[in-house]
């Protein structure tokens, strides 16, 4: 009887455990951006937060939609796609308002314009729709063609990963020019390094395609190696160097 009673305990904890996990797996990625959109209402001011983060993520997400055509994954990678897609969106109309209530000048930028100097700095929520929505059915066709492709699927997966993988390396190159990390939020770096590390390990114990474990041991890397910029620089400061803050300065700073 008791071992009856201990079997169902382990096993209620055994699903809990589960549940959790897969929780923190599908809104995990959605979590260091809640603090980056509240400051953003709070301060009606957008401009420390890069929306190229935004497009490395739609493109990242829409592609690893795709890939699961061709290679199935596990559903829970593809919720969390979805909701990444939906939270960078929100991101987008957020900081589009904010910057349009702040800017001087009334000449509208829209994404049918083809203008190459204003991609992804266009003046309305809906041109980045036009967007998201005119390369998503591109790739579907693409993807559609060369289906039956099998380099081609784990190319996509690849692509998929490795594009997300990367978004921490432009804040590394950022803090190599300035020798300094000024600026840039340790805590939400922290967030991205604890994440990047629990997804990395989910994506081993699940057996997940290998080009989502290599590339997230990739994003781990690139994490740590923000971090040890954070230490060296505080502990050997180098001489300031003045910069100009802009919108491809860094894919993980507040």
């Amino acid at each position: 009887m008791e071992d009856e009673v201990f079997d169902q305990i382990v096993s209620v904890f055994n699903k809990l455990v589960s549940w959790v996990a897969a929780g923190a797996m599908v809104f995990g990625g959605v979590v260091p951006y809640i603090p980056q959109y509240r400051d953003i209402r709070r301060t009606q001011n957008a401009e420390g937060f890069s929306t190229y983060v935004c497009l490395v993520l739609l493109v990242a997400n829409i592609l690893r939609i795709l890939f699961r055509f061709g290679h199935y994954f596990e559903t829970l990678l593809l919720w969390q796609s979805i909701i990444m897609i939906a939270t960078m969106l929100i991101m987008l109309n957020l900081c589009t308002d904010v910057r349009m209530a702040t800017e001087l000048s009334t000449k509208r930028r829209s994404f049918i314009d083809f203008d190459w100097n204003y991609f992804w700095s266009w003046s309305h929520f809906v041109d980045y729709v036009q967007c998201v929505v005119a390369f998503t059915l591109v790739a579907v066709y693409i993807t559609y063609l060369l289906l039956d492709s099998v380099m081609f699927v784990e190319t996509l997966g690849f692509l998929a990963v490795f594009t997300e993988a990367m978004l921490g390396t432009p804040q590394l190159y950022c803090n190599y020019q300035n020798k300094s990390t000024e600026g840039m939020s340790i805590k939400m770096v922290l967030m991205w390094t604890s994440g990047d590390t629990f997804k990395t390990g989910y994506f081993l114990l699940t057996q997940a395609p290998v080009q989502f474990w290599t590339c997230g041991l990739l994003q781990v890397i690139v994490d740590f190696a923000i971090l040890f910029q954070v230490y060296y620089y505080s502990r050997f400061p180098q001489k300031p160097v003045s910069h100009n803050v802009n919108h491809t300065t860094s894919a993980k700073a507040l």
